[in-house]
């Protein structure tokens, strides 16, 4: 039906085996009793297919399943079978955010024989991201707020409203729309935008992503998440951390430490830095320092092809449910070209 070097026939194999590892997590979810359901292993290959070939919505992933060979082939859809309605397809989705299946998904990819040898057990790469919350300006009201705001201009949803003069912060404001959003402004000059912030944990030896995390947008939630990234690796050997200049504070370089971790973080300039020429004489933070970079390619792909730069669902737990799957989807692009030069 397609051709013999299509991208999904390598990648196929792959999401097959990890399918395989968790069919005893699917088989809990449900009850032997009832109507049948959309099975999980069709709707998780289905939101793959949504992060591959850039779909910006559930609706239209329904659409293409509903004539698009290659969509109904990798999902398991007979070219007879009915396709899901749409609202049905999104309930189901919810159902499997309870067990944190993406998570599950997202190592059982990682722990295929064939892919654990492509991993580095000694040097990992941290890094965050601002993504957009599905909320708009206007739903950004002070919390003590017990009836909606008068209209300015205009009547409707979507009536004009003047913010000048008013202070806004994130303690005593929140989004209406999305309540796990926060206010946060990315450097001087830019516009304060309600956003989640997405991280990712790389491996240096093929630069696949080995773990990720979506949380509020603060001040600290980089060197949080990181923290909390690198405490569920396993291992007790020595290893290394490469990150950038915001990850260059005292309190994270200890904790870093104490986990057994080398922080080879960028220094900054203007101020005392928390890494001193014992950790940068090495050979290897220079090393780190040069791949470091490479975990923008996995933010890239995330945010551009998969079209994960602005959420599309709200609130913290459902959005960075689909960035880990999304994460998943990154990672299967680039294991058929590693596994055959392997």
């Amino acid at each position: 039906m397609f051709r013999g070097d299509h991208p999904l026939r390598r990648i196929l194999p792959l999401v097959d085996g990890a399918l395989a590892d968790l069919s005893a997590e699917f088989a809990a979810l449900y009850a032997p009793i009832g109507r049948p359901s959309i099975p999980p292993e069709k709707l998780l290959r289905a939101l793959l297919l949504q992060g591959f070939y850039s779909v910006r919505s559930e609706r239209q992933l329904m659409e293409q399943l509903d004539y698009n060979l290659l969509f109904r082939w990798f999902t398991g859809l007979g070219i007879d079978d009915p396709v899901w309605d749409v609202t049905v397809f999104t309930k189901n989705r919810d159902r499997l955010l309870r067990d944190d299946i993406a998570a599950k998904f997202f190592r059982a990819v990682l722990g295929q024989p064939e892919v654990k040898a492509l991993l580095s057990d000694e040097h990992f790469t941290v890094d965050g991201t601002l993504i957009e919350a599905w909320a708009s300006m206007k739903s950004f009201k002070p919390k003590d707020e017990t009836g909606g705001e008068p209209p300015t201009g205009g009547a409707g949803r979507n009536a004009e409203r003047d913010f000048h003069g008013e202070k806004r912060t994130n303690a005593t404001h929140a989004s209406t729309t999305d309540p796990d959003a926060r206010l946060i402004r990315r450097g001087r000059g830019k516009e304060a935008k309600l956003c989640h912030m997405g991280h990712l944990l790389m491996e240096n030896r093929n630069g696949l992503i080995i773990d990720t995390m979506l949380t509020p947008a603060t001040g600290t939630a980089e060197r949080d998440a990181a923290e909390a990234m690198l405490a569920r690796q396993a291992g007790r050997h020595r290893t290394t951390l490469g990150a950038d200049k915001g990850y260059d504070t005292r309190d994270l370089v200890a904790a870093v430490r104490a986990l057994n971790v080398t922080p080879h973080v960028a220094q900054t300039t203007g101020r005392r830095s928390a890494i001193d020429g014992r950790t940068t004489r090495h050979p290897g933070y220079a090393v780190s320092q040069r791949v470091r970079k490479r975990i923008e390619e996995g933010f890239g792909w995330i945010k551009t092809t998969s079209g994960f730069r602005k959420t599309r669902h709200r609130g913290t737990a459902r959005a960075g449910w689909l960035f880990t799957l999304t994460a998943a989807a990154c990672n299967l692009v680039r294991l058929p070209k590693l596994l055959a030069v392997t």
